[in-house]
């Protein structure tokens, strides 16, 4: 299982989806799983029940990917800050942390009316808010640092990929996902 965590709009989900495809993988969107579990909008549910209510909730379904089939998982932004979210990516998974600053977010984000912690008068410090206290939350849970700054999604998925490869030519590595879809090329 591969999991990708990072801030909201970091690219979790489009880098996840182009992972998945050149692995030959099922990809999952955590956000997307909890909203049909809600069978309403993250945004709905936030503002109707709030972040604690909302964080339960994400805890499950993520316990609940993390038992399914070998996948990509693209984590909900905020995932890390329960530490059993942490742990159970950490164990469970390979995780790889795409760190995008919070300038680079807010350039990506500024008309995106759908996230609700953006939803404030100034989004950029919230966005430096947010950053300063869930980097090193991030941090801790992965793996791997992938720096998204502007390269092309096939360049950040390629990168991906080569530190897979690197961890199971090392001897990191003894994940049937990684044997099944890159050390069989070798």
């Amino acid at each position: 299982m591969l999991a990708l965590v990072g801030l909201p709009g970091s690219g979790k989900s489009t880098v996840g989806r182009q992972l998945a495809r050149r692995l030959n993988l099922n990809f999952i969107d955590s956000d997307h799983a909890i909203e049909e579990r809600l069978g309403c909008s993250i945004r709905e549910f936030f503002e109707v029940e709030g972040e604690d209510r909302f964080r339960d909730i994400e805890a499950q379904v993520i316990d609940q990917l993390l038992q399914g089939d070998y996948g990509v998982i693209s984590t909900g932004g905020g995932t890390v800050v329960r530490s059993a979210n942490r742990e159970a990516l950490k164990n469970r998974a390979k995780v790889f942390y795409l760190r995008a600053t919070p300038e680079e977010v807010f350039r990506r984000l500024k008309h995106d009316q759908n996230r609700p912690l953006l939803q404030v008068s100034d989004p950029l410090a919230r966005l430096r808010e947010i950053f300063r206290i869930r980097d090193p939350l991030y941090r801790e849970t992965a793996h791997h640092v992938v720096e998204t700054g502007r390269p092309k999604i096939s360049n950040m998925v390629h990168n991906i990929i080569a530190q897979l490869e690197q961890d199971h030519f090392a001897g990191l590595e003894n994940s049937p996902l990684i044997h099944q879809h890159i050390g069989s090329d070798k």
